[in-house]
């Protein structure tokens, strides 16, 4: 197997590439079958970004996540979900309620408020950060001299 070759830097962990069985035979339907995949190694971050990670980042760039801008630009999102928000995890008062009505678009609802107007980030700042897209998860990265994993690499390392 494939070996680290440099200093791994604090947090980060080497995961040995190889071949692996990626997906799930009984997934929906927008995923894929299983399959026969090989990934070479790669380091990845122990953890995953913190809300204090985060904060730096928009504190050195100014940079503004999509749930703080608004969905309008975003091709097919309804209108009455366009303003600045994000989806929130609300548990229905009947658990068998379905899956999906657990989760409801919370006006301005973003990192630094994850559950909306009137919550913080207070006692969370070793968290992970939420309400962030791909693209705000690559503007962090690439911020961070860092890469996203591709969806075999984040599947090879979780397994």
């Amino acid at each position: 197997p494939a070996t680290a070759t440099c200093p791994v830097s604090p947090g980060e962990v080497f995961v040995p590439g190889g071949r692996f069985t990626m997906g799930m035979d009984s997934a929906l339907p927008e995923e894929s079958a299983r399959r026969d995949v090989t990934v070479s190694g790669f380091f990845m971050d122990r953890t995953e970004v913190t809300n204090a990670q985060f904060a730096a980042f928009v504190k050195a760039t100014g940079y503004r996540t999509q749930a703080e801008r608004g969905w309008a630009k975003v091709q097919g999102v309804p209108p009455e979900l366009q303003a600045p928000g994000s989806v929130v995890f609300k548990a229905p008062a009947d658990p068998a309620a379905p899956e999906y009505s657990w989760w409801q678009f919370t006006p301005r609802a973003n990192w630094q408020h994850p559950e909306g107007p009137g919550s913080s980030l207070r006692g969370r700042l070793h968290h992970p950060v939420v309400h962030v897209t791909y693209d705000d998860a690559l503007a962090y990265a690439r911020w961070a001299k860092r890469d996203l994993p591709t969806e075999a690499e984040w599947e090879r390392a979780a397994r």
